[in-house]
């Protein structure tokens, strides 16, 4: 006995460290995931809730809190009107895409920057609430401090990939109950379906708005060394969760996964009482580490199509059966997988809505919104109708200047040669093709003049018959015969 304890603890030992190994998260597949009560702020949930993390364009939920703020506060008003400025038209997509100069509401901006991810109007409310791009950052970081986002810095409005850009799931629910908390008459900005702008219908990049029992809100992110992230909340019979994702593999795996932990969170269990108490959200405690770069996993040269918060398809590797929790969580909570499966619920078409129809200019209504939203698309139409009509026009005066720069170097003559070749062609056209189709085409601008030359040279046999592309580079016949018409 005396000799088989030590083996047995030595076993122990060794089982026990290849249990935390095997459990612990692959740093390089790691996702953040966070699933907390939206009134108590009870974590229900968390696997790397407190790795520092890039925010990607959920950066917007607190350009959407900074202003809505201002708008709460009497400092501007939904109807206050922002100019796109240089700055704002020169932001990377996803945007609206309008000219420096362009007018937008508040309120059409945050609807624009919400649904569609619109970089430009990001900047736009930054500019228009903080005067600069700089001067809301403070304010967005400032906000943060007061509401307790230890672990957050911001740098610019809209989540573009910037030095010193850098959140955590922790953080992010943190915000999320912040709005829901501090501004639920603006609400409705973060789960509006679809927009409309002129003929443009955008569907929201949440996908679980529509499709996901209870889904009402909030935000997408994605940037290369981010992965794809998400902060979402649900409501079933009275209870409102909030469900962080961060580092997905794709759009729709973001989506996936966010149902599967805000499904466990409403099915509760019997045993929650073997898993230890997490405590809430403002008590977990920080990692101090740098955020992981996906780069080379979400844009690499595996990838099949280049990544975008659009993207909707899954990665091959991933594998959707998988709750995205590790094994520890598993071991700690005593859940089996669950019985349904989100895969399948989020592949369905969304609930019919009608889109949130936005415009430019100031605040209308009625026949005056009718009259916008008509000037809208007809801005939006004429785009590709103008490439057709250049490319129409262009390419017959393409064709005639290489064939005038051909006969002259100077554009005097090159015009005198169009002219003439009009007027000597119309006439003889006909009958000189019949017998100068097979040789050359230069029987459209040879005129009456190409015939003689041509004929005694088809005539003199076979080395002569050697020699038909000479009169074609001089062209001296052809010169000859201009002045005389």
């Amino acid at each position: 006995m005396h000799l088989l304890r030590p083996l047995l603890r030595r076993s122990l030992l060794l089982f026990v460290a290849a249990a935390a190994v095997a459990l612990a998260p692959r740093a390089s597949n790691a996702e953040a995931l966070l699933v907390v009560e939206a009134d108590t702020g009870k974590v229900l949930q968390a696997d790397n809730a407190t790795m520092p993390w890039y925010p990607a364009s959920v950066t917007k939920l607190m350009t959407a809190y900074v202003t809505l703020k201002a708008v709460k506060d009497g400092r501007i008003s939904l109807d206050t009107l922002l100019t796109v400025s240089p700055t704002a038209a020169s932001q990377s997509p996803s945007k609206m895409g309008f000219r420096p100069g362009t007018q937008v509401t508040v309120d059409n901006a945050l609807k624009m920057m919400l649904v569609k991810s619109a970089n430009d109007m990001a900047v736009v409310l930054a500019e228009g609430v903080g005067g600069s791009i700089d001067g809301f950052s403070a304010m967005m970081n400032q906000t943060a401090q007061k509401l307790g986002m230890t672990q957050t810095s911001y740098v610019n409005p809209n989540g573009l990939p910037a030095d010193g850009q850098i959140t955590s799931a922790r953080d992010l629910a943190i915000l999320a109950r912040a709005i829901i908390r501090d501004m639920p008459e603006y609400e409705y900005f973060v789960h509006i379906p679809s927009i409309r702008f002129g003929r443009r219908i955008t569907q929201n990049f949440n996908r679980l708005i529509g499709r996901y029992p209870g889904a009402d809100g909030f935000k997408t992110g994605f940037i290369c060394a981010s992965g794809y992230n998400l902060v979402a909340s649900a409501t079933r019979d009275g209870k409102r969760l909030i469900a962080v994702v961060l580092g997905a593999s794709s759009g729709r795996m973001r989506a996936v996964r966010a149902a599967q932990l805000l499904d466990r969170g409403f099915a509760g269990n019997g045993l929650s009482w073997l898993k230890p108490s997490l405590g809430t959200v403002e008590n977990l405690a920080p990692i101090d580490a740098s955020p992981p770069n996906l780069r080379d996993e979400m844009c690499g040269p595996k990838r099949k199509r280049p990544a975008s918060d659009e993207d909707e398809d899954t990665v091959a590797s991933t594998n959707t059966s998988s709750s995205g929790e590790t094994g520890a969580t598993f071991f700690a909570a005593a859940l089996p997988p669950p019985v349904f499966k989100p895969a399948d619920l989020l592949a369905q078409p969304a609930e019919p809505s009608e889109p949130v129809v936005v415009y430019t200019g100031p605040t209308r209504t009625g026949a005056a919104l009718i009259a916008a939203v008509a000037a809208d698309a007809e801005k939006d139409a004429p785009k590709p109708r103008k490439k057709k009509t250049h490319v129409a026009g262009k390419k017959p005066d393409a064709s005639a200047d290489a064939k005038s720069d051909g006969k002259s170097d100077s554009k005097s003559d090159a015009k005198q040669a169009k002219a003439d070749t009009k007027q000597a062609a119309k006439p003889e056209a006909k009958p000189a093709a019949k017998p100068a189709a097979v040789r050359h085409a230069n029987a459209k601008s040879d005129g009456a003049a190409a015939k003689p030359s041509e004929k005694p040279a088809a005539a003199t046999g076979d080395k002569p018959a050697a020699k038909p592309a000479k009169p074609k580079a001089a062209a001296k016949p052809k010169n000859d015969g201009k002045p005389a018409s």
